[in-house]
């Protein structure tokens, strides 16, 4: 699995880039939320990815932040839902904006994105309902509640269930990084 790619950008062609890694050109399909947040061509560029094999491809998928990545692998363990309606959903909509539309089970907002249907809308929401960690719904979209709600989204996939996620994020300090944040956290939870 290809977890981390980091390289210097080649080329924008959404929803593709083309990542350089030491003379290897990587191409990634990234929904739009992380294609505006990248630099410009032949800049340094780190994306968190996944990787999927399928029988006549492997796509590689990169993201701007873990809590997309955890979001996208959300979206495609969801039946009928595949990677490029996951992307779809991520191009719609924030992680922050999907949360809140799970929490206020939203269809009207989901039907917005091309793609997504009433029905497909109503399975979105039903299915993640119960998947997304409560304590990152609430999360917005800036600063430090961004990262909370990655180190959230994070220890959500790791096992801890919401309860411990949220007892774990209001022991830590305000203005932790996302890294020492999970770091912490893992420490914490460990001594409980």
């Amino acid at each position: 699995m290809i977890g981390r790619i980091a390289g210097r950008l080649l080329a924008k062609q959404p929803p593709q880039i083309i990542v350089d890694v030491n003379g290897v050109g990587y191409e990634v399909d990234v929904p739009m939320s992380t294609l505006y947040q990248l630099p410009a061509t032949g800049e340094p560029v780190t994306l968190h990815t996944h990787l999927a094999v399928r029988e006549d491809a492997h796509q590689l998928f990169g993201f701007a932040t873990e809590g997309e990545r955890t979001l996208f692998r959300q979206l495609i363990k969801i039946s009928g839902i595949g990677a490029r309606t996951a992307l779809s959903v991520l191009s719609g909509l924030s992680v922050a904006e999907l949360h809140e539309a799970v929490r206020g089970q939203d269809g009207a907002r989901l039907t917005k994105i091309p793609g997504i249907g009433k029905k497909t809308a109503e399975r979105l929401l039903l299915e993640l309902r119960d998947r997304l960690p409560k304590s990152a719904v609430a999360v917005s979209a800036g600063g430090a509640a961004s990262e909370a709600g990655d180190i959230a989204n994070a220890l959500a996939a790791l096992g801890y269930n919401d309860k411990e996620v949220q007892w774990a994020l209001a022991k830590l300090p305000g203005g932790i990084t996302v890294t020492d944040g999970i770091r912490q956290a893992l420490k914490l939870l460990s001594k409980s």
